[in-house]
């Protein structure tokens, strides 16, 4: 599991594929589509495709010659799965801060 995590955190950690990754969230769209918004060569949008691809984040068919982007919910699911386990640790984190703030106020 924390090869696929890996994986995920990889391809979502640069801001191209991250913007590609909101785009698709709006919907299913050809592979031009997805470039569009891009000051970049439609070959280096395929490979942050292909990147998300890669990772289970996006996946990409072929219908005729064009090919067509979707989001693929599962990977990230994981990989929120995996950060809700250290969501208490922060909540407690947080709390103790308020209550010291509180206390120092007083």
């Amino acid at each position: 599991m924390h090869s696929d995590l890996d994986q995920t955190f990889s391809a979502l950690a640069d801001a191209t594929r991250r913007a590609i990754i909101a785009r698709l969230s709006q919907g299913e769209a050809t592979l031009s589509e997805v470039a569009d918004p891009f000051d970049m060569s439609l070959t280096a949008v395929s490979k942050h495709v292909r990147l998300l691809s890669d990772a289970g984040l996006v996946k990409v068919t072929k219908r005729g010659r064009t090919r067509y982007c979707q989001l693929e919910a599962a990977a990230m699911r994981d990989a929120v799965d995996w950060l809700n386990t250290y969501r208490q640790f922060w909540d407690d984190q947080f709390a103790a801060l308020t209550q010291f703030i509180e206390e120092e106020d007083k």
